[in-house]
């Protein structure tokens, strides 16, 4: 309905209104990394940093007789500890600012400089969250021009494990490396379920390994939300204490000790090659018996100006340390979906 009043000066004309854009900015993307979070650390010296394993010799009954001399019978062998390594990646976010644009007044800071910088820095955590997670092409020796990359999470397991058209890795040496030597050939994914939960936690009991956390994906912490011993622990969980592991939501009683039920955001899904169905993990971790070696901290570094630009570099340099994959156990080959 037109202004019955003639010659109204309405606001569709007025040149002179000011804009008004608010200070905040709306940004929820996840910056949590509860991988990181739970896990140890250590500082790396070198792009290629070592560890050793060792382990008991197998249980035996065998008595000796009475006066046994082992000068006369023999000594045990002694068994040489094995050493395992990894390479350290970098993992980098640079961006350029101009000296017009870092002096002109913009809404929701400051400094573009400034906020730019404290984006990089969640962003790089982020990346290298995913990177030790699920990393799981193998570690890469790189060149001069081809990047270091670090052996993931999952390149690394393959004693505890249950998994379906899915191909464990193989690797034999100190480092899986290449692809003959890690999780491959993923095909049609099936439903995670507790059995296989079970199984593998059993596994790994009886390799002397003691996961305390489930380190799932979203959709398939509803799958977990309705296993039986979820449910149990809402009863009674003696000395269960979620609140020790970051980003903990629930506790799984199992018959070889408490997991705590941690969604993981990060999660990359494997494409099956011959349908359109997504494999996705499940980890079952000893957060004692994994760590991220840092050769290089989180730094945001000012670059050398050239011309009218500030230009920041955020970079780290690091690798994974898995210091015996049989205290883990990993669910390969499962749905990422319904």
């Amino acid at each position: 309905m037109a202004n019955p009043i003639t010659n109204t000066f309405q606001t569709y004309s007025d040149e002179a209104i000011r804009e008004d854009l608010s200070d905040l900015i709306a940004d929820i993307s996840p910056t949590q990394t509860p991988f990181q979070s739970n896990i140890g650390s250590r500082d790396a010296d070198n792009t290629y940093f070592e560890w050793q394993t060792d382990a008991l010799a197998a249980a035996a009954a065998t008595a000796v007789v009475e006066g046994n001399d082992p000068d006369q019978v023999g000594f045990t062998a002694v068994t040489a500890t094995d050493r395992l390594g990894n390479y350290c990646q970098i993992n980098m976010r640079d961006f350029i600012i101009s000296g017009t644009e870092q002096t002109v007044l913009s809404a929701g800071r400051a400094s573009e400089v400034g906020y730019q910088a404290a984006k990089a820095a969640k962003e790089l955590k982020r990346n290298v969250e995913k990177a030790a997670l699920l990393n799981g092409v193998g570690a890469v020796v790189g060149g001069t021009a081809i990047a270091r990359v670090t052996a993931g999470l999952p390149g690394w397991l393959k004693t505890n494990q249950e998994s379906t058209n899915v191909t464990a890795p193989s690797y034999t040496g100190s480092t899986p490396t290449g692809a003959g030597e890690v999780w491959k050939t993923f095909g049609t994914p099936t439903a995670f379920t507790e059995a296989m939960l079970q199984s593998v936690m059993q596994q790994a009991f009886t390799s002397g390994g003691e996961p305390s956390m489930l380190m799932v994906s979203p959709y398939n912490k509803t799958v977990v939300s309705a296993f039986t011993g979820i449910a149990g622990s809402r009863y009674n969980v003696d000395g269960a204490e979620p609140s020790v592991i970051i980003g903990a939501a629930d506790i799984y009683v199992s018959d070889f000790g408490n997991l705590s039920v941690v969604p993981n955001r990060f999660f990359t899904t494997v494409k099956d090659a011959g349908s359109a169905a997504y494999n996705d993990w499940a980890f079952l971790i000893d957060p004692d018996e994994v760590k991220i070696a840092t050769l290089r901290p989180y730094s945001i570094d000012a670059l050398a100006k050239s011309g009218d630009a500030d230009k920041r570099m955020a970079l780290t340099e690091w690798g994974l340390q898995v210091n015996n994959e049989a205290a883990h156990g990993i669910v390969a080959g499962i749905k990422a979906a319904a």
